[in-house]
C-alpha cells in the first residue's frame, strides 16, 4: 500500500484530500507543519509527499529543501499551493519538488499527478541506466552526483546538475528551451520566463568555459566541442 505524507495546515483541505485518496486505497498521514512531517519521515516508509507552501513555522520551500538534504532524493514531492505564478512554480521546482499543482484543483487531477509520479519512481528504481557520462574533459557520475572538469571538481546546485545531465545524455543534439523545461524543471509548457537561459549561464560559469554549451539562435542549446 502506498503511504502518502500530506503536509497541509488547512484542515478542510487536508480532509478533502485524505478522504479522496483513501477511497483509492492510499494510506494518508496528515502533518500540519514541517516538524511533525520530519519526525514521521524518520520512522515511516513514505511513497510520496504532498506539500503546501504556506505553512506555519517552516514554509514548504524550506521543508522541500530539507527533505532533499536529509537524503530523500528519490522520494516524489508534489507541491500544492495557491501560489500558482510562473515564478512560484520555478521556486518550488528549484527547491527540489517533482511537480506542482495550483489550488484550487480537482481531486481527479491530483490523483492523476500522484499516479504519474509513482510510476516514474517505479520505473527509475527498476531501470538500469548508464551511470557515468563523459564529454570532452567533463565527467559526470550519476551515482555519486559528482562532476569534474579536467580533473577539478565542479560544485553544482541540484538544478544545475540536472541541466548538465540532460546535456551529457544528449551530446551534439540541439535541445530546445521547451525540452529543457520539461526534463529539468518538469514543466511541459512555456512559462514565459528566461529561467533556462539564466541557468545555462550559471552552468557555463561553473564549468569556466562558454565554448562547450553553445547557443543555437532561435532553437536552443547544444553541448559540443568548438
Amino acid at each position: 500500500m502506498n503511504q502518502v505524507l500530506l503536509i497541509e495546515d488547512e484542515q478542510n483541505v487536508a480532509d478533502f484530500i485524505k478522504i479522496g485518496l483513501e477511497e483509492d486505497g492510499y494510506k494518508v498521514f496528515h502533518a500540519k507543519d514541517g516538524f511533525i512531517a520530519f519526525e514521521f519521515l524518520k520512522k515511516s516508509s513514505v511513497s510520496i509527499v504532498l506539500l503546501d507552501i504556506l505553512l506555519p513555522n517552516i514554509n514548504g520551500l524550506e521543508i522541500c529543501k530539507k527533505i532533499r538534504q536529509d537524503g530523500f532524493n528519490e522520494l516524489p514531492i508534489l507541491m500544492l499551493t495557491a501560489l500558482g505564478s510562473a515564478e512560484n512554480v520555478v521556486l518550488g521546482l528549484d527547491s527540489g519538488a517533482d511537480d506542482y499543482l495550483a489550488k484550487p484543483f480537482k481531486l481527479i487531477e491530483l490523483k492523476a499527478r500522484i499516479r504519474t509520479l509513482l510510476r516514474r519512481k517505479e520505473y527509475s528504481s527498476n531501470a538500469e541506466p548508464q551511470n557515468t557520462y563523459k564529454f570532452d574533459d567533463i565527467n559526470l557520475n550519476d551515482d555519486t552526483k559528482e562532476v569534474s572538469r579536467a580533473g577539478t571538481k565542479v560544485t553544482l546546485t541540484s538544478t544545475e546538475y540536472r541541466l548538465l545531465l540532460m546535456f551529457m545524455k544528449n551530446p551534439l543534439k540541439v535541445l530546445s528551451r521547451t525540452e529543457l523545461l520539461d526534463e529539468v524543471w518538469g514543466i511541459n509548457f512555456d512559462i514565459g520566463t528566461n529561467v533556462v537561459d539564466v541557468y545555462v549561464n550559471y552552468l557555463r560559469k561553473k564549468l569556466q568555459d562558454k565554448k562547450v554549451i553553445h547557443t543555437v539562435i532561435g532553437m536552443g542549446y547544444v553541448l559540443k566541442s568548438e
